[in-house]
């Protein structure tokens, strides 16, 4: 898992501001929305938890502070970020396994997990990579286990003023709306995927949207 080739996008966007990412989310709002995605899970002591694309670490230790009985890994293709990750755990003395991959290819077997996350990493991937991530959960996730999505969402076409055109022009928006992200939800298989709320960040400039896509 260690040996990586692949491009990707850091979570700052760029390895300078690393160490700024956990400030300016938290500015943001973003942890606060994430503290809602976890609420909707149903998290119980036996379950077997993965975050992808888990940065450095804010959702992945959020969930075993609040959870402490449950097993929590979390997944990223970025190294620097997961050293903040592995530190920022040992700080907060929390078991936390934090593995480097893609989610596209995910290294573990069918049926290892109850629950995955996502949270503002979806729009990062490139469209073809999209339904692999999705299949790809929804192999790890066990018979009753569920994926819990937490993105930005594309302004719709009516939405008026500067900035929701400004987001509408974001490629990385391009392909977000709902009923996009529940289309390719559909297409990796998961039967019964709905958007079950929505909310917002950056002092409620931008939106966002929680799905829910249990594997059946």
């Amino acid at each position: 898992m260690e040996n990586i080739e692949r491009t990707y996008l850091p979570p700052a966007g760029n390895d300078w501001a690393l160490p700024l990412y956990d400030t300016i989310t938290s500015l943001t709002g973003a942890d606060a929305v994430k503290r809602m995605l976890l609420d909707q899970a149903a998290l119980r002591p036996s379950h077997r938890v993965l975050d992808i694309g888990c940065g450095t670490g804010t959702l992945a230790l959020l969930i075993k502070r609040l959870n402490p009985d449950v097993e929590v890994v979390g997944l990223d293709p970025d190294p620097k970020a997961l050293a903040r990750a592995r530190k920022k755990a040992a700080r907060a003395q929390v078991a936390v396994r934090f593995d480097q991959g893609f989610s596209d290819e995910l290294p573990y077997p069918e049926a290892s997990f109850n629950r995955v996350f996502s949270s503002f990493m979806f729009h990062h991937l490139r469209e073809e990579d999209r339904v692999k991530t999705l299949s790809d959960v929804r192999r790890v996730l066990v018979p009753g286990g569920s994926l819990h999505l937490l993105d930005m969402e594309r302004p719709e076409a009516d939405a008026r003023g500067w900035w929701a055109g400004m987001l509408r022009s974001n490629p990385h928006l391009k392909d977000n709306s709902s009923g996009r992200v529940l289309e390719l939800m559909a297409q990796a298989g998961f039967v019964h995927a709905r958007r079950v709320a929505s909310g917002a960040i950056l002092f409620g400039l931008v939106r966002n949207a929680y799905y829910q896509a249990p594997a059946g």
